[in-house]
């Protein structure tokens, strides 16, 4: 019988957690800046190349497509199993974002053997197989490298249908906004990290995989979708309204939130990237009289969100619309 694992505080390994740990969005445009531009028309590169897109897709011949994508992060939970849960729905995420449907990945670990035992890796892994498998994804190995940080995710192979993808650049104006998980995940997560409360709703989310959103968008006739992750709510709509020449608007009122997401912010739990999200877009963005808590949960960095979609998904709310391009990219409205 092997001995149940002492427990340990992954987050408190980490110096951000989640997708609130990626490099911020304006300090990642400038580094890329000039590496892009490769994708000609009519190539068979068809997504991935300028705007910042989910993953990569590329034709492979007439009918069918290959998508590609890796994410990897910090813990964002402190038990290990969760932890993997969380990382693998999140990578899967973003090829059902595109409109694909996964069904390879391989691992993605680092891990500071000399800090941490390598049983609680074993944790994360299994809990990424598991979620995989419930995405009809195998995970066939993968890639490990010894880190004073602890790091997972995966890196997901996928096919999808050229003539049905979901992309940033295909908003129209009229468009309604659909959003199918709600927000405050970065919050609580923050919270989670310094107090140790634990949120099964925020874990819920995260760990729910984004199939069938994707699935219901495609047979609606979407063409337009982003999942909402580190950047927020509103910096990947800011991505999604900027690439198809629109602007987004935003009724606040009608976005839903997890439950002590916004007592979480009055106490102060706001991760960095949240606010780096917020100065990003506010240039951008009018927000007329909406109160500094209300900009911060619109922004908030998510781990593993849902799908933001231009089109009605069933059982989603519609948080706003699309219309012509007007001063703002964005307009945020009660």
């Amino acid at each position: 019988m092997i001995p149940p694992l002492a427990p340990v505080r992954l987050t408190q390994y980490a110096h951000g957690g989640g997708c609130a740990c990626k490099i911020p969005p304006d300090e990642l445009e400038r580094m890329v800046a000039g590496l892009t531009g490769s994708l000609a028309p009519g190539g068979p590169l068809l997504v991935g190349d300028g705007d910042g897109d989910d993953a990569a897709v590329l034709r492979i011949d007439g009918g069918r497509a290959v998508v590609s994508t890796a994410d990897f992060f910090t813990p964002v939970v402190d038990d290990p199993y969760d932890w993997g849960r969380v990382a693998a729905a999140n990578a899967l995420s973003d090829v059902y974002a595109v409109g694909g449907v996964p069904v390879l990945a391989l691992n993605l670990l680092g891990w500071p053997r000399d800090a941490l035992p390598g049983e609680l890796a074993r944790e994360v892994l299994r809990g990424g197989r598991d979620v995989a498998a419930l995405a009809g994804c195998p995970i066939a190995g993968g890639h490990s490298v010894d880190d004073p940080e602890p790091k997972y995710g995966l890196a997901v192979t996928g096919l999808a249908d050229p003539a049905r993808l979901l992309r940033l650049d295909a908003g129209r104006p009229g468009l309604p906004l659909s959003l199918t998980k709600p927000l405050g995940v970065g919050v609580l997560n923050a919270r989670h990290k310094a107090t140790g409360e634990v949120f099964p709703e925020a874990l819920a989310t995260m760990t729910a995989l984004n199939a069938e959103a994707s699935r219901q968008a495609l047979e609606r006739g979407a063409a337009c979708a982003t999942d909402v992750t580190g950047f927020g709510l509103l910096g990947h709509l800011y991505k999604l309204a900027r690439a198809s020449g629109v602007t987004a608007v935003v009724h606040a009122s009608a976005v839903p939130y997890l439950a002590g997401a916004r007592q979480a912010v009055r106490d102060g739990f706001v991760p960095g990237g949240s606010r780096r999200n917020l100065a990003w877009v506010s240039p951008h963005t009018g927000f007329g009289r909406l109160a500094e808590e209300e900009r911060l949960l619109l922004a908030d960095a998510q781990t593993s969100g849902g799908l933001l979609v231009a089109g009605e998904v069933p059982g989603a709310p519609v948080i706003g619309e699309l219309v012509a391009r007007g001063p703002n990219v964005l307009e945020v409205r009660p």
